[in-house]
């Protein structure tokens, strides 16, 4: 069972904590209108960024963004934003939380890794 948004049908859009990253995924039935999908990631406060921009490929897809980069942060609890653009430039939005639980270990590495690049 999906929703209308401007521009679009999406059936389901789902995130969950696998492995580590954040792993978000969404089908649509329709996107004819559709100019952009932009991936955020924020707090329960609402402060957002952005992640990636996905262009839409048709109607009938599917689509996957992993989110590598949750484990810099110290939050526990993301929420995760689609934004859906439609071509006159208006937006919608989709919000999911998930509860997402790093080791201490990939954590430092990451900070690590991060201090050399």
């Amino acid at each position: 069972m999906g929703t209308a948004f401007a521009g679009a049908y999406i059936e389901f859009f789902n995130a969950k904590s696998e492995n580590g990253d954040i792993k978000l995924e969404w089908k649509v039935q329709d996107e004819s209108n559709v100019k952009s999908y932009i991936v955020q990631r924020g707090t329960v406060q609402g402060n957002f960024v952005d992640l990636a921009t996905v262009n839409p490929t048709g109607s009938y897809s599917y689509y996957t963004f992993t989110d590598e980069t949750a484990y810099k942060t110290q939050d526990i609890l993301f929420v995760y934003q689609l934004k859906i653009v439609d071509n006159n430039g208006s937006a919608t939005y989709i919000k999911r939380s998930v509860s997402h639980n790093v080791s201490g270990v990939k954590r430092t590495w990451g900070s690590i890794k991060a201090m050399f690049r």
